[in-house]
């Protein structure tokens, strides 16, 4: 897996929206159950998909910019950026086979 781990305000555009590689961004906060029950499905479609998905986390309380500029209102929220834009976005708790409906199709095979 490609993780590029926690990702900060300051370091966002440069990590997920320049990447030439599709990244799935999880938005998270260490106080979320639900987010920490999302975390390890994410990290494993990273590991499976580590050839063309790269894998970000951003902590919302400790990184309000983006969390603001993408208005996330809710955690977990996952989005796909690919080519610097949102392709998908993912609101709540989601097994795995939901997750991949929503980003499959804009990650290449």
């Amino acid at each position: 897996m490609v993780l590029i781990g926690d990702v900060t305000d300051r370091e966002f555009d440069e990590a997920v929206l320049r990447s030439a590689t599709p990244v799935l961004v999880d938005f998270w906060a260490e106080w979320c159950v639900p987010c920490h029950m999302v975390s390890p499905l994410v990290e494993e479609i990273g590991r499976e998909k580590a050839d063309r998905l790269k894998v970000a986390k951003v902590n919302v309380d400790e990184n309000p910019d983006v969390t603001k500029q993408f208005d996330i209102m809710s955690i977990p929220t996952l989005i796909l950026f690919k080519d610097g834009e949102e392709k998908a976005r993912i609101v709540g708790a989601r097994g795995k086979d939901a997750l991949l409906r929503e980003i499959d199709p804009q990650v290449p095979s």
